[in-house]
């Protein structure tokens, strides 16, 4: 199937999806849409590096490998788990309109927000309460939730602060596993769902290139692959 940025082809496995990230990019719910050429290898190959150093840390995730087209990745087969976990560094966007503060803003504690994932109804903030009582996911399960997200999200920060790059927000999507059965992060990790800013410049290196008519989203988003593959080849 298709949705706003990618395609889901099934590989006849009954546990694996292929991901196929496209050249278009969505904004405001997909009010706003736009095509970059090469977008998608870029958004893919960055999703892969850090879905993978999840993986390798210990925080499962949907994704197993890149395939030979740049734009694919072979991915875990889930049930779709309808929520939104954002873990914010800083309080940006719409988040500091809601709490009418300056953009950018950033608090000594982090703070993660629920968020139904639902276009039609603009994916709106959602209390724990409320996500049981619709039958989204158990009290348990939104407990596993926010622990995988702080986790994650505090070893991306540092993994993109290596990379000179700050982590200023990050969103989670979530899905139990079709081979297991385990709540385990899925869609993607990039530009496209964090806020990304040169530690140096403060310059936005993320898709708010496009929300807010910055420029072309290509040089930046390669900039974060570039610095990303650096920092983690001489991990290697």
């Amino acid at each position: 199937y298709n949705r706003n940025e990618k395609q889901v082809f099934s590989p006849d496995d009954p546990v694996q999806v292929i991901f196929r990230y496209k050249d278009v990019t969505t904004a405001y719910h997909g009010v706003k849409r736009a095509r970059f050429n090469g977008k998608g290898a870029l958004t893919s190959q960055i999703s892969a590096l850090l879905l993978g150093y999840l993986n390798e840390n210990g925080v499962d995730t949907h994704f197993i490998r890149t395939l030979s087209d740049e734009r694919e990745q072979l991915c875990r087969m889930i049930e779709i788990i309808p929520l939104e976990v954002v873990f914010h560094n800083r309080i940006c966007g719409s988040l500091a309109t809601k709490l009418g503060v300056e953009d950018g803003m950033k608090p000594e504690n982090t703070i993660l927000d629920l968020c139904y994932n639902n276009d039609e109804l603009g994916d709106p903030l959602i209390n724990r309460d409320q996500a049981v009582a619709l039958k989204l996911a158990t009290y348990p399960e939104l407990d596993m939730m926010y622990d995988i997200v702080r986790r994650s999200g505090q070893l991306l920060t540092d993994l993109l602060h290596q990379a000179g790059i700050e982590l200023v927000d990050a969103k989670f999507e979530f899905g139990r596993a079709a081979d297991t059965g385990a709540i385990i992060i899925s869609d993607e990790l990039s530009p496209d769902t964090c806020r990304m800013w040169d530690e140096e410049t403060g310059e936005r290196l993320d898709k708010d290139r496009f929300r807010l008519d910055l420029g072309d989203l290509v040089p930046s988003y390669s900039i974060v692959l570039e610095k990303l593959r650096n920092v983690m080849e001489t991990e290697e």
